[in-house]
């Protein structure tokens, strides 16, 4: 496992301290009612460790993109509620527009040992998500990191994998104004679990990447050729690699500007002695179903011979065995972005074979996030993959090697 060189909950001494806790309370939501709590659910082992240590604990989160304005129906009120029945203790929510208000300091001044807050959507201050590009734009992203700071006794839990990668106030900023930060068990575990499986993969390593557009995960496929053994590529991104080669892709998505780009990497490949694997053959249809999961025609072409009023929309039968195989054969499996639109049952049956693969094999498997976690559940493999990442966007950034603000403003061991 790769060793995190940041302190974690483990190595702080919280007994009697006010604690602020960023957490990803980022859930779907439906009429004022929550409609899947997984979020919720991860964050507990690192909540529930801090009320054990005998933290009085402070809790804040975003939800949606409200862009620094208060919308009410981005309300955590509901989070609170979903929190103090899955802790089985109040956690009281403290209902200030401006997130550091009059009620949080009341709240954080009468805490006791092992009581929960949750602060409001930390969105609803346009401060939060501040670029400091500007001298008053810094003092006022300073001057919210302040307040937060001062709501603690001089600790910062980060525990909001899935926001990371931005430099809000609550994911890093606030980390310069306490005298103690650290990582949760959920942060922990991300960084472990993708930063092994890139930097230190027990081999044959194979990534699969999938999704619409090559432009979402161009630094993700020059950084992964260069990590793994294999390279899969599936899904809509496929055929622009499809185009790049001289092939016919009738009406399928394509990122155009990408087709040099796509040469240099099946170059690169080469180069490096990589395989670099492409769809064989496709399912088409005439057009895109609408609504997306509607009842669809679907004909199978090679790929080679695909007309051009056709759309390819999931690897056909013969693809779906050739990236199985590949799978089988590995010992360490990262995967992101579906083979299809796998919305439509119709057109569900590559990614479903990808996962059914992981599913079977004994290899480390970890699912980035987003639209592949998305499908991992609705397929119901989601019990047999070694670690699901919370963090879509995220997840993709760790996997190009980039640096999380939210990672790197925490104190090292």
């Amino acid at each position: 496992m790769a060793k995190l060189n940041k302190k974690s909950v483990d190595d702080i001494d919280v007994k009697g301290k006010k604690v602020l806790v960023r957490c990803d309370f980022n859930v779907p939501m439906k009429e004022g009612k929550i409609t899947d709590d997984n979020r919720i659910t991860a964050a507990l082992p690192t909540i529930q460790k801090l009320i054990d240590s005998g933290a009085k604990v402070i809790l804040c989160s975003h939800m949606g993109k409200p862009k620094g304005e208060v919308k009410p129906e981005l309300t955590l009120a509901p989070v609170a509620k979903r929190l103090s029945e899955l802790l089985g203790k109040e956690v009281k929510f403290a209902a200030d527009n401006e997130v550091v208000g009059e009620n949080a300091k009341k709240a954080a001044a009468e805490m006791k040992d092992g009581d929960v807050v949750l602060l409001e959507n930390t969105r609803f201050r346009k401060e939060e998500e501040l670029k400091c590009k500007t001298p008053e734009e810094t003092e006022a992203f300073n001057a919210f990191c302040k307040d937060l700071a001062a709501l603690t006794d001089g600790f910062f839990v980060m525990d909001a994998f899935g926001t990371a990668h931005r430099r809000h106030a609550t994911t890093a900023g606030v980390a310069d104004f306490v005298k103690n930060s650290a990582v949760g068990y959920l942060m922990q575990k991300e960084i472990q679990f993708l930063g092994n499986a890139v930097e230190a993969p027990e081999r044959p390593f194979v990534a699969i990447l999938g999704g619409a557009k090559v432009a979402d995960k161009l630094n993700v496929i020059s950084n992964l050729l260069e990590k793994c053994d294999t390279l899969i590529i599936g899904g809509g991104m496929a055929y622009t690699f499809v185009k790049a080669q001289g092939f016919e892709i009738g009406t399928s998505l394509c990122d155009d500007e990408k087709l040099d780009y796509c040469k240099e990497m099946l170059e690169k490949a080469k180069k490096l002695g990589k395989k670099l694997l492409l769809p064989v053959d496709a399912v088409t249809t005439a057009s895109f179903p609408d609504p997306i999961d509607a009842p669809i025609e679907t004909e199978v072409y090679d790929i080679d011979k695909m007309p051009a009023d056709r759309m390819g929309m999931d690897i056909g039968p013969r693809t779906r065995e050739l990236f199985a195989a590949e799978v089988k054969s590995a010992r360490t499996v990262v995967w992101n972005g579906p083979m299809g639109v796998f919305e439509n049952p119709l057109l569900a049956k590559g990614t479903y074979a990808v996962a059914e693969a992981l599913a079977e094999t004994d290899a480390v498997t970890v699912i980035g996030g987003g639209d592949s976690a998305a499908a991992i559940k609705k397929l119901g493999f989601a019990d047999k993959m070694t670690h699901i990442s919370t963090g879509g966007g995220a997840s993709l950034e760790y996997l190009e090697g980039k640096k999380m603000p939210g990672v790197e403003a925490i104190q090292e061991k």
